[in-house]
């Protein structure tokens, strides 16, 4: 329970806020809840209070919570402007996420290596490329359209066969849908993110290393989704996080940005390779992370958003096992702990050390 109990406004496009809200109401805070979109709306039915309209309480709320981007940074920033606590992002970092060119391009302005890639408008244009330059590639959507998971199609054959077949698909059927999108060289590797939650001004501490699990099946087999599971830890800073994450410090702190910022990369022997930014919570990443949190959330929110709260009091390290839109956690012994640390530093210092 909360010491100071504190009234949250928390505004989702999609109610994929749901379980923080609820954490931060059973911890003794008010809390009141919007959510954009219409069939979602029922999603925290009995769990947390609901408003129709977020604006109208504004004045009410300590802290307002924005759980997206997608429009929601440039409200959240003009709402910081005038002198509330947000959470929330700004236009600049919502477009890191929403425009994958610009987040490319942002990666190699700040001095970090990117994966050769190249946007499209056309599938016809996007098949004449592979067929003049075969290779393994990675078709990303953009804007809205990324957020349909299995759309993200992994390349496995040299020649780019089965790319021009799935972009002859996506033609067919998604044309309306995926506007622009790349077509990024597949670099094989070990892919793991770096985050860290941001206070305004600078990065609190620890971050945030984490392993997802995107494949519908074990063995990285099937299409790609949001997340099937997720193993993660908190660090100091690291290698992974210095040679990324941390050389945007200054722009998020010219931005004022408050919340959580991650970077996914693809890590093997010649190198890092960042792939995109999530500049917002993850789902279910946030779920996970507040249950390595020990302090209250609400608290947390509260702390990030005043930018006085520079380190989280973190606990354990923990193994998550999702299952639609319902989880599992599953806490790791001190033993266990140890030895993951162990494994997991060792596989990422070895690959640091080769690049």
């Amino acid at each position: 329970m909360t010491d100071r109990p504190r009234r949250f406004l928390f505004v989702s496009l999609d109610a994929l806020i749901t379980d923080i809200a609820w954490q931060v109401s059973r911890a003794g805070n008010d809390v009141r809840y919007y959510i954009g979109s219409e069939s979602e709306r029922q999603i925290g039915d009995g769990f947390v209070p609901k408003v129709d309209t977020w604006e109208d309480h504004v004045d009410w709320a300590d802290v307002i919570v924005f759980d997206d981007v997608l429009g929601q940074g440039e409200k959240a920033a003009a709402l910081r402007e005038a002198g509330k606590l947000v959470v929330g992002g700004t236009a600049y970092t919502d477009r890191l996420e929403d425009d994958r060119t610009f987040g490319q391009h942002e990666l190699r302005k700040h001095g970090i290596s990117i994966i050769p890639f190249e946007e499209f408008t056309s599938f016809d244009s996007a098949i004449e490329y592979v067929r003049a330059h075969p290779a393994a590639y990675v078709i990303k959507p953009s804007g809205e359209a990324q957020n349909i998971k299995r759309l993200l199609f992994v390349g496995q054959e040299d020649d780019g066969l089965d790319v021009i077949h799935v972009l002859q698909s996506y033609k067919a059927a998604y044309a309306d849908t995926v506007i622009v999108f790349q077509l990024q060289r597949r670099v094989r590797g070990v892919e793991v993110a770096v985050g860290a939650f941001f206070n305004g001004t600078d990065f609190m501490m620890p971050i945030n290393i984490n392993f997802e699990h995107k494949p519908l099946f074990p063995g990285n087999i099937g299409p790609a989704t949001g997340e099937m599971g997720t193993c993660m830890y908190w660090s100091g800073p690291n290698k992974l996080f210095t040679s990324t994450l941390a050389k945007l410090r200054d722009r998020l702190a010219e931005e004022k940005y408050v919340g959580y910022i991650d970077v996914n990369c693809i890590v093997n022997g010649h190198g890092i390779y960042p792939l995109e930014f999530t500049p917002r919570f993850g789902y279910p990443t946030i779920a996970i992370q507040s249950d390595g949190i020990r302090m209250p959330i609400g608290d947390f929110l509260y702390g990030m958003a005043k930018g006085d709260l520079r380190e989280l009091e973190k606990s354990w390290p923990v193994m998550h096992l999702h299952r639609d839109k319902h989880g599992v956690l599953a806490k790791i012994s001190d033993l266990d702990r140890t030895s993951l640390y162990k494994v997991i530093n060792e596989k990422l210092e070895s690959l640091f050390e080769q690049s």
